[in-house]
C-alpha cells in the first residue's frame, strides 16, 4: 500500500537552485537588494501611517475611518479642516490653527485671504503644498485653496485614477523582484510556497480596486485595511525567509543529496 510522499521527499525540479547553490556574488546583489527594499518599506509604512491617521480626529491611530474618510470624504467640513485637524495639527500653532479652520468654516473669503490667511499659508504650507509635488494638494493661491475648503468628498477620480497606476506598476515591480529572490527559497509544500507568492498581486488588486468602492459603499475600507496587511505580511515572510536560508541555515538535506550526487557523477 502506497500514501503520498512526504513532502521532503518530493523530488526538487530540475531548473530549482537553492540559495546555497548560487555564486556568493549573486547571493550579496539579493541581499543588497532585501536591505534596500526593506528599509524603503518601513518608510512607505511611516509615510502612509502619516498621511491617513488623524482623519477621524485622532492622530495616533489609522482606524476604519480614516480610510473611509480618504476616500470618500467626511461628508462635513472640507478637506483642508480634515488635514489641519488630522495629520497636518502639529505642523502649526494652536493660533493659526484656529484661524485657518474658522476661516474655511466661514466660506473662505478671498479679502480674508489676501489680508490674512496668506501670510500664514506661505509660511507654514509652501515648503510642501506649493505645486511641485502631484501627491499633495497645492496650496498656491486663492484658486488652489479654494478647492481644498469645499465639502469633503474625499479623493477625486482623477488623484485615484493616477496613484493607481503608480501603484500597480510599482508595487508589481517590487514583489516581482522579492518574489524572484524568494523563488530560490526552499519551502514546502510547493502550493503554500506559490500562494505566497501570488498572493501580495491578488491583494494589490484587491486593495487598489477597493479605493473606488469605498466612495460608493464604504464597508470596502476593511478590504483595503485587509488587502494592505496581507502586501505586508507577504513582503514581511518572504524577506525573513530568503535573508535566513540565504545566510543562517544549512541547506536542506534534498538540496545535499543532489550536491553529492553531482559531485560524484564528476567523479
Amino acid at each position: 500500500m502506497t500514501g503520498k510522499p512526504n513532502q521532503s521527499e518530493v523530488p526538487l525540479h530540475r531548473l530549482y537552485r537553492h540559495f546555497s547553490e548560487l555564486p556568493y556574488s549573486l547571493r550579496v546583489l539579493y541581499t543588497a537588494t532585501l536591505l534596500v527594499l526593506g528599509t524603503a518599506y518601513l518608510f512607505a509604512l511611516i509615510y502612509l501611517f502619516y498621511t491617513y491617521s488623524g482623519k477621524d480626529g485622532n492622530p495616533r491611530t489609522l482606524s476604519y475611518e480614516d480610510i473611509v474618510i480618504a476616500y470618500s470624504g467626511s461628508g462635513k467640513g472640507s478637506r483642508l479642516e480634515a488635514a489641519l485637524r488630522g495629520s497636518m495639527s502639529a505642523m502649526l500653532p494652536r493660533d493659526e490653527l484656529s484661524t485657518l479652520v474658522s476661516w474655511a468654516q466661514e466660506g473662505g473669503e478671498r479679502a480674508r485671504y489676501e489680508k490674512e490667511i496668506r501670510t500664514t499659508f506661505d509660511r507654514r504650507c509652501m515648503a510642501c503644498h506649493d505645486g511641485s509635488n502631484p501627491h499633495l494638494p497645492n496650496l498656491n493661491g486663492f484658486d488652489n485653496v479654494q478647492k481644498v475648503i469645499e465639502r469633503d468628498t474625499g479623493t477625486g477620480l482623477f488623484t485615484l485614477v493616477r496613484v493607481s497606476h503608480i501603484h500597480l506598476f510599482g508595487i508589481a515591480f517590487i514583489f516581482f523582484v522579492l518574489g524572484t529572490i524568494f523563488s530560490h527559497a526552499y519551502v514546502r509544500p510547493v502550493w503554500f510556497k506559490c500562494t505566497v507568492v501570488a498572493l501580495p498581486f491578488i491583494a494589490l488588486a484587491l486593495d487598489v480596486g477597493s479605493w473606488y468602492f469605498t466612495k460608493i459603499f464604504h464597508p470596502f475600507a476593511w478590504v483595503v485595511m485587509i488587502g494592505g496587511a496581507l502586501i505586508g505580511m507577504s513582503f514581511a515572510f518572504m524577506w525573513v525567509v530568503s535573508m535566513y536560508q540565504m545566510w543562517f541555515t544549512r541547506p536542506p538535506s534534498v538540496v545535499l543529496q543532489r550536491q553529492e550526487g553531482a559531485t560524484t557523477d564528476v567523479g
